[in-house]
């Protein structure tokens, strides 16, 4: 008895085609409501009482990423998805704040100083804030909506 012919290639690779799409092209439909997201911003500072200094925003994104990189980040991108990570705990605070979400925030901007080459010679104080930024008709907002208290960078950063 000859053995059964192979189906056709290419409705096999259609059908796999059709499952596995949804899962790599999400759907808009998983946000519930689009709304602007937290930017953290943080400043150092001399001691706690004083005025932190001038604040700068952590993890900017990059102006213009080259489509070889766009690429790359596709398959490996560790540092985007710890700061998506940072952008689902300082949500959390401004929505149902927790000491959990602020600990993580302080203890990632602290790690990321202490590996600043500079990082003998920075302010001991850090604060942080949540800034969200809208568009009003033409303009861009921008709108504080949590200020953490100051904490000591040596005591968040791991030994």
């Amino acid at each position: 008895m000859p053995p059964p012919p192979n189906p056709p290639i290419l409705p096999v690779m259609l059908k796999a085609l059709r499952l596995l799409l949804p899962a790599l092209v999400p759907s808009w439909k998983f946000f519930d409501v689009i709304a602007p997201s937290p930017r953290i911003e943080f400043a150092l500072g001399p001691a706690p009482e004083a005025a932190p200094g001038v604040w700068q925003e952590f993890r900017p994104r990059p102006a213009r990423l080259p489509p070889l990189a766009m690429l790359g980040r596709l398959f490996w991108n560790p540092r985007w998805n710890e700061t998506l990570f940072l952008v689902s705990c300082a949500e959390r605070l401004v929505d149902q704040p927790t000491a959990h979400s602020e600990d993580e925030i302080f203890r990632r901007i602290a790690a990321e100083l202490a590996r600043a080459p500079d990082a003998a010679g920075l302010a001991p104080w850090l604060w942080f804030r949540l800034v969200f930024i809208r568009r009003e008709g033409g303009d861009l907002v921008r709108e504080t909506l949590f200020t953490a208290p100051p904490r000591r960078r040596a005591d968040l950063v791991a030994p």
